[in-house]
């Protein structure tokens, strides 16, 4: 599919009754099932199923529709063909593109909850009329969507991979080494700091790979190859509580194809064969 999605702000923006209306719920994403496709319900199916809700936020284009979102906190009944998704499972039924859309919408809606009053003075913020921002009627200050970065990291041995099983995951998932980067401190100095906290080894000649979006809630995943220096696993036992080195003959449950770190993942594959 050559579906597309574009980033755009505009507070003014007039919804029509063909826009994209990303409406959540408790956490769970509003869709509609169309024979065998997920799809987003437009602006008219959400008027019609009679959801209220608060502010909405134009915040993009997918495939040349406008994009809005909003959030109800009000149960409401879900007619034949409409089901709640946990944004958690969504990233397996949809294609990438429209998992940007939605991690952007997660965001703005997080962005929104969290930045209701001024971190200045504690006034009531209201949105900013000519770009995606809250503003403070009495101080004045201006609050944008907060991005946070953190780095993921595929440390390699040779033709082995270093995964490690993060106490909160599920399934017996194994996974990258990664962490948010520290105030004042570089992406390089960063991974070194992670991969030795969490598992107690040293790593060097680390190279940036790409990065993608994690907007559950706002993070900027970036990531990276690294090789294995010196050292023995450790691992921290706070939020690593198991970690080894794997050949591609031995993975054990590893993220799903979707997410950054799969990616990562597969192209050690694909470079070991």
């Amino acid at each position: 599919m050559n579906n597309k999605f574009i980033v755009l702000s505009d507070m003014n923006k007039e919804i029509k009754d063909n826009a994209l209306f990303f409406m959540f719920f408790n956490g769970n994403l509003l869709v509609k099932q169309d024979n065998d496709n997920i799809v987003i319900p437009v602006f008219n199916e959400i008027e019609k199923l009679k959801i209220k809700y608060g502010d909405k936020f134009f915040f993009g284009e997918f495939n040349n529709q406008d994009c809005f979102v909003a959030e109800t906190y009000e149960e409401f009944i879900l007619l034949e063909n409409y089901k709640l998704v946990p944004l958690y499972e969504i990233g397996t039924l949809i294609e990438e593109e429209l998992f940007t859309a939605i991690g952007r919408a997660n965001q703005i809606l997080n962005w929104d909850k969290t930045h209701k009053f001024c971190g200045k003075c504690g006034t009531k913020t209201e949105n900013k009329n000519n770009e995606l921002a809250k503003i403070c009627p009495k101080c004045k200050h201006v609050m944008y969507p907060v991005i946070c970065p953190a780095i993921i990291v595929a440390v390699t041995r040779g033709e082995e991979i270093l995964l490690a099983h993060n106490k909160g995951f599920k399934n017996n998932m194994y996974s990258l080494i990664a962490g948010f980067v520290e105030a004042g401190e570089d992406l390089t100095n960063t991974v070194k700091r992670e991969v030795l906290e969490e598992v107690g080894i040293k790593v060097k000649n680390i190279k940036f790979n790409r990065s993608s979006h994690w907007s559950f809630p706002n993070s900027l995943m970036l990531g990276f190859f690294a090789e294995y220096e010196s050292g023995e696993i450790k691992v921290d036992g706070e939020e690593i509580v198991h970690a080894d080195w794997f050949t591609k003959d031995n993975f054990p449950t590893i993220p799903q194809k979707f997410t950054l770190a799969r990616k990562i993942i597969d192209e050690f594959v694909e470079k070991t064969k």
